[in-house]
């Protein structure tokens, strides 16, 4: 898409400070009227970058850049007769402004959710022309605020489309399991639109079923009916192609059906206990850099896992794109997902709470149809306050809320003790008493003591939860090749890893892993010369795709996992 790189914003605010709403405001995209007009602007002759993708990857001089990058398209459309039509962006980081043929459409804040305006009576049939203002200036009331320990990537990161629906549509859905059963199908319907009681079907035509439904007069039907399905798991990915019909549009999904729950420290799949083999990952491109968008770059990154021995990925530190879950529902890998409430933010502002609230909404509604999906997170490593108990319990609340289906975890931080010649990890962070799993970072040998403390470590809980250690690692930069001593070595991390492990043998209650991380990804806290150069290289696979050394000790510990739960 064409493009202007805008640091000071002189297309949006005038030297006052003041919105423009003059020709000068880009998103008129006005062309000068006569030779001595002044218009200091031309999306024509502009550069262009290419959508979906960041913007510091595509020019080495965006690379470190923060700011506000305008984009337009121009584009034909043949609307059909009563449908309505929306324009649809899969993510733009952070804050973005849509402008349709000179008018503001509307604005969304958060860089990894989905939204969408329509525009059915809006469009023309010729010389349409649809202009963003995306910035990705960090600021502390946001979600993420503005320390982070990843690349602030901006831009249209996920694609744009157009998405004609009848003038009564099928707005969402939900078809699941219900909870604790493996045979009652409980879920909801929504319509929009001006006919909204109307008679809604759903078929599941390889099961035999065909179920009819009333909406009431705000459009909505609740479902539920018994069904005899096999079961979507690991290692039988099973999906069913699911048929949702009204009196005045049909959709189609491919839905896995499979029960989750939890018994004291053991996590339930359909019924059984479940140890989670994964990894952790960001959402960077595997072969190349920037972030990650596309099915193949999706295809990759599993395979990844999949090769590791992995049934279990925690997708950090905020919600990837759709590609990830519709190929984990295909592949057999079960997703963690969370927000960016990471680290220290505003816990007291109830706009940053509104806004972490927002983005969870937008995720369940994007994700709640997939089976791969297990568990909502919703922090990572936030320091205890009342304030943030607060803020936490209410997203805690809001997803149980949303979706009953799914279990709700953070990734907490842990009180140490040394005495005795041994070192003790409790976990008794208050926030843990209303999380269904809870997750532990742990970074013995790497930012806390020795690698030989992993020998002498002990762990306990006073909950009676399952834990998964959501983070453990050690930073090498691959071919860099030393004693097991030396740091930024294989080597060291080879033997972290190999410490890590005998450790993770004596937790009782540890019912997962996600280690840090899959892949090496760009930071710019991580400014080592010649070792990091901005990347944090805790990666178990280079940012170049090769497998460092830990990568075997890992995957030897999941094959070995995975032999002795065989049935």
């Amino acid at each position: 898409m064409a493009s202007i790189v805008d640091p000071y914003d002189v297309g949006f605010l005038g030297y006052r400070a003041q919105p423009l709403k003059n020709n000068n405001a880009f998103f008129k995209n006005h062309k000068p009227k006569s030779k001595s007009e002044l218009v200091e602007y031309d999306f024509d002759t502009a550069g262009y970058l290419n959508v979906p993708g960041d913007w510091n990857t595509q020019r080495e001089s965006l690379l470190f850049y923060e700011g506000t990058v305008w984009y337009k398209r121009s584009f034909d459309f043949a609307k059909s007769t009563k449908k309505r039509l929306f324009v649809h962006f899969g993510a733009a980081n952070y804050q973005a402004s849509v402008y349709l043929n000179g008018e503001e459409l509307g604005q969304h804040e958060g860089g990894f959710t989905p939204f969408d305006f329509e525009i059915t009576d809006r469009i023309r049939a010729q010389d349409n022309f649809l202009i963003l203002r995306v910035n990705d200036t960090c600021a502390k009331e946001q979600v993420p605020t503005v320390n982070t320990d990843w690349w602030n990537y901006g831009g249209i990161t996920r694609p744009v489309t157009l998405v004609e629906v009848p003038e009564t549509f099928i707005q969402d859905y939900s078809i699941q399991l219900e909870k604790g059963s493996s045979r009652q199908i409980k879920g909801w319907l929504q319509l929009n639109g001006p006919q909204l009681r109307q008679s809604v079907t759903i078929r599941i035509p390889e099961a035999g079923l065909t179920k009819n439904f009333q909406t009431d007069v705000a459009g909505r039907a609740e479902l539920s009916f018994s069904a005899d399905l096999t079961l979507w798991s690991p290692e039988n990915p099973k999906l069913y192609t699911v048929e949702i019909s009204s009196e005045t549009d049909k959709v189609a999904d491919r839905i896995g059906f499979r029960s989750l729950g939890v018994r004291g420290a053991d996590i339930l799949l359909n019924g059984k206990p479940l140890f989670l083999r994964g990894i952790s990952i960001h959402e960077e491109a595997p072969l190349r850099s920037g972030r990650a968008w596309s099915e193949d770059d999706a295809r990759i990154l599993l395979s990844w896992a999949k090769e590791l021995g992995c049934n279990f990925v925690r997708l950090a530190h905020y919600p990837h794109n759709e590609a990830m879950l519709r190929l984990a529902d295909q592949m057999g890998v079960l997703v963690w997902e969370e927000v960016p409430v990471y680290w220290t933010i505003q816990w007291e502002n109830p706009a940053t709470l509104s806004n972490a609230e927002n983005q969870l909404n937008e995720l369940i509604t994007r994700d709640h149809n997939r089976a791969s999906l297990i568990i909502y997170s919703v922090a990572n490593e936030t320091p205890i306050s009342e304030a943030r108990n607060r803020f936490l319990s209410q997203l805690i609340q809001q997803a149980h809320s949303s979706d009953p289906t799914r279990l709700v975890s953070a990734a907490l931080q842990e009180d140490e003790i040394q005495e005795g010649g041994r070192l003790s990890i409790r976990l008794n962070d208050p926030i843990a008493s209303e999380l269904d799993v809870m997750g532990g970072n742990e970074y013995i040998g790497w930012y806390a003591h020795s690698i030989a403390d992993l020998d002498i470590t002990d762990w306990s809980s006073k909950y009676d939860k399952p834990m998964i250690l959501s983070e453990f690692g050690a930073d090498a930069l691959f071919g860099n090749h030393g004693d097991a001593q030396t740091r930024w070595t294989e080597e060291y991390q080879e033997s972290l890893y190999q410490h890590q492990v005998a450790m993770l043998k004596r937790i009782s209650f540890l019912r997962g892993t996600s280690p840090w991380i899959l892949k090496d990804f760009r930071s710019p806290r991580r400014t080592l010369p010649g070792i990091e150069d901005y990347f944090n290289r805790k990666g178990l696979v280079s940012d170049h795709g090769e497998k460092k050394k830990a990568f075997f000790v890992l995957q030897k510990f999941y094959q070995d996992l995975q032999r002795a739960q065989a049935p």
